[in-house]
């Protein structure tokens, strides 16, 4: 540790007043510099995660996290589906059947990926009985044909609740007419509105319906999961496939793993470059120190000659660089945690007072924030590590100072 001379020297250093004003300047840009890059490091970092967050519980919310499907339709999925809830990672199943074709209404066409589902257990693996905007999922009955789309579809078609709606399936079924597509009448009983993209592809319709629209025995094309750890889909998956015969397992990373493998590559590119400025800031601290110790030739020949050791100056002077690293490090966290935690009421302010639209290209339309403490943690201390290693080379020559050289000018 810091002897108490040393401490009491370096901290006098901090404080006092120099002869050279440049120096206090450069000293005060390098606790500036430090506080705006921990700020910023910890808010981005912070809006980061919000993002991630989000697109977790909307799409992944939305698209099935794991699932297990067979080749043949499965007429006895109760079982199957209580067979799976007993997987330790598993919270909730329930049964899917999916269907890709196009909805036509009032002469538009649009391509949509449709599910057939049981209303009650979809509520347990999927959010969107919470963004319904009309309608529930119970509204789903079977043999009544009706279908919930998302709104975003039903705006582009011109659509409301209780109109009718034509589902044409890539498959040709013979007539006297010749080969023409299958297809089936559906009336609207819901819309949801997710924010993502997701809006515009996916349909629901009664899992009993799907398989009469595919003129198979009622039953289920396989279960869809929630799971406790969405990261251990592609294991969870695998498992239950090899203990349950004839079934094929799928889950998220492959129909949707590279979106959040993109996330988290522009998370890491941007924390890097952020981090970059806290080493510059950080690295501005040497400057400070060098002229400081330029500065205090004489003062250090002084000491020396009192009977201070190498060790002792070098001390000295990596206490006042720790200071500066620590005071800028310290407000810097401060900030950045207090923007992190306000800004989405902040950036909303900003939008309604200037009539800004400054979300509308994304899924969402408010400024997502999620302060990790571990960020904040990780952010201080490499800023105070960063701080001191600075500290080494401008102590280091402050030790290396020959009091007779030093003091023959004075």
């Amino acid at each position: 540790m810091f002897k108490p001379i040393a401490l009491f020297i370096g901290l006098r250093y901090t404080r006092a007043q120099r002869s050279n004003h440049f120096i206090s300047f450069i000293a005060l840009v390098s606790m500036i510099g430090l506080m705006l890059g921990v700020a910023v490091l910890i808010t981005v970092l912070s809006v980061m995660n919000g993002f991630d967050r989000e697109l977790k519980n909307r799409i992944l919310g939305m698209i099935p996290q794991a699932t297990i499907a067979s080749g043949e339709i499965i007429q006895d999925w109760p079982n199957l589906v209580k067979r799976v809830e007993q997987h330790p990672q598993v919270v909730a199943a329930a049964p899917f059947t999916q269907i890709q074709g196009m909805i036509t209404a009032q002469g538009q066409v649009s391509g949509v990926v449709i599910s057939g589902i049981e209303p009650a257990l979809e509520e347990k693996v999927s959010i969107v009985q919470h963004h319904m905007t009309a309608g529930t999922l119970s509204e789903l009955r079977e043999g009544e044909f009706g279908i919930i789309l998302g709104q975003s579809l039903t705006d582009s078609l011109g659509l409301r609740v209780g109109d009718k709606v034509t589902l044409v399936l890539p498959e040709a079924s013979p007539s006297p007419a010749g080969v023409i597509p299958r297809f089936k009448r559906f009336t609207l009983v819901g819309t949801f509105n997710i924010g993502s993209d997701v809006d515009g592809l996916i349909g629901y319709i009664h899992l009993n319906d799907a398989a009469r629209l595919l003129r198979l025995p009622d039953g289920a094309q396989g279960v869809r999961m929630k799971l406790q750890d969405i990261f251990a889909a592609p294991q969870v998956a695998q498992d239950l496939a090899k203990q349950l015969p004839n079934m094929y397992p799928n889950d998220w990373t492959q129909t949707h793993g590279n979106l959040f493998a993109a996330i988290q590559m522009e998370k890491a590119m941007v924390s890097l470059l952020l981090f970059l400025i806290v080493l510059v800031a950080a690295f501005n601290i040497v400057s400070s120190l060098v002229m400081t110790v330029t500065d205090k030739k004489s003062d250090i020949a002084i000491l020396r000659t009192l009977g201070a050791s190498p060790a002792t100056i070098t001390q000295i002077f990596m206490v006042q660089g720790v200071i500066i690293g620590a005071i800028g490090t310290l407000i810097g966290a401060i900030l950045g945690v207090v923007i992190a935690l306000t800004i989405g009421d902040l950036f909303g302010w900003v939008s309604r007072v200037f009539g800004l639209h400054l979300m509308d290209a994304y899924f969402i339309n408010y400024l997502p924030s999620q302060l990790r403490w571990t960020d904040v943690l990780t952010v201080v201390g490499v800023s105070l590590s960063l701080s001191f290693l600075a500290t080494i080379y401008p102590a280091l020559r402050a030790a290396k100072i020959q009091p007779a050289e030093a003091l023959r000018y004075e």
